[in-house]
């Protein structure tokens, strides 16, 4: 089956193949060899948003001084 990459690095999944795979709105992406692999995942908001303070450096202690700035309390 055949899938079109538009200019913008996009490509629309047929739904042959999707109806086949639990239903996910995040899927692990990984090149293996000349393929690419899609695995779907389940990607809760919360763990969405720790991995993301984990990526940038950001501690709970970062959390707490921000949250003590913003209301005044230093």
């Amino acid at each position: 089956m055949l899938a079109k990459m538009t200019a913008k690095n996009q490509i629309t999944l047929p739904k042959a193949i999707v109806s086949q795979v639990p239903p996910a709105e995040y899927f692990e992406v990984e090149a293996v060899g000349d393929r690419i692999v899609l695995t779907p995942v389940r990607v809760s908001k919360a763990d969405a948003v720790r991995a993301k303070l984990d990526e940038l450096g950001i501690t709970e202690q970062d959390i707490d001084d921000a949250v003590k700035w913003a209301r005044g309390r230093s």
